[in-house]
């Protein structure tokens, strides 16, 4: 039974009232020259109208130009950058530093990229500073609308905790960006995030390079029952799950198709909710820097 399979356009309302598209483009290793360029100024004028990037990914200049040649409205396109590890203690500046390379006056989304708050000649971390004095600092840049939302990403239930329980913490998360597809679906992280009204955003949806996901035998069953791709399936997952999904490609063909959902069934759905369990969990993004047990 061959799905019907349509450009994606749905939103989710953030709880600071701003919509964000369900589907974006994500930019991470999108490295080689022109890359980041190519793919983002494909996307937009294929549907897409969400863009995500991050400082440590070296490519906010060329997704900066894309945007500006696809044609599309500054006004029309959601954008996503954010703080890295060693400029926690210069939000602002580093803020200013990726709105002149994407040639913005502002973003639409402003992260804390890893909950890790180091010094940036020995990458050792501060004692004197953590993640809750860097949210504070977002807090001031969202006040002064060089973002209009703020959030967090690779936050633990523990973390996120620790954060809103600060008095001086007024504005919510917007989101949280996370590794999620049917192999690291986090559903504690899951029920505590859509109980406190702040959006999961997936990474790396279709498992990252490489990806397990796409040889999966249920995965690849469920594609071929539907006669779609295997990316299609898992995006269309992260949709039926009420998550923004960030898949990522630098080649135009699959940046089209990866644009493209349909509706799983129940069963199917509930097959690939339960996959972790029958082939086991797997995290493809774990930086030695960072502890998912605090």
């Amino acid at each position: 039974m061959a799905a019907t399979l349509k450009n994606n356009t749905d939103y989710i309302t953030l709880n600071n009232g701003d919509k964000i598209p369900a589907v974006g483009l994500g930019t991470w290793q999108a490295t080689e020259k022109d890359a980041a360029y190519n793919s983002v100024k494909a996307a937009l004028q294929n549907g897409y109208r969400h863009i995500d990037t991050a400082a440590i990914y070296g490519n906010e200049e060329e997704v900066g130009r894309g945007i500006k040649d696809s044609g599309v409205s500054r006004e029309e396109i959601f954008v996503t950058t954010k703080l890295w590890n060693a400029d926690h203690k210069k939000a602002e500046e580093a803020l200013n530093t990726s709105l002149k390379k994407l040639g913005l006056d502002y973003v639409d989304l402003y992260l804390i990229h890893w909950p890790v708050s180091v010094k940036p000649d020995t990458k050792e971390p501060y004692s004197d500073w953590d993640y809750v004095n860097t949210y504070k600092e977002l807090q001031k840049l969202k006040a002064s609308g060089k973002t209009r939302a703020i959030g967090v990403s690779n936050f633990t239930v523990k973390k996120l905790e620790r954060l809103l329980s600060d008095k001086e913490v007024t504005v919510k998360p917007a989101v949280n960006q996370i590794e999620a597809h049917p192999l690291l679906t986090q559903p504690e992280l899951t029920e505590y995030l859509k109980k406190n009204d702040i959006v999961i955003e997936a990474y790396s949806p279709l498992g990252s390079s490489n990806s397990p996901l796409f040889k999966n035998e249920t995965v690849v069953a469920i594609a071929e029952k539907y006669q779609v791709e295997p990316a299609q399936v898992l995006v269309s997952w992260a949709i039926q799950r009420d998550t923004v999904v960030l898949p990522k490609s630098v080649t135009e063909s699959r940046i089209i198709s990866n644009l493209k959902t349909f509706k799983l069934s129940d069963e199917d759905f509930k097959t690939l909710n339960n996959l972790s369990q029958k082939d086991g969990v797997v995290r493809t993004c774990n930086p030695g820097f960072n502890n998912f047990d605090d």
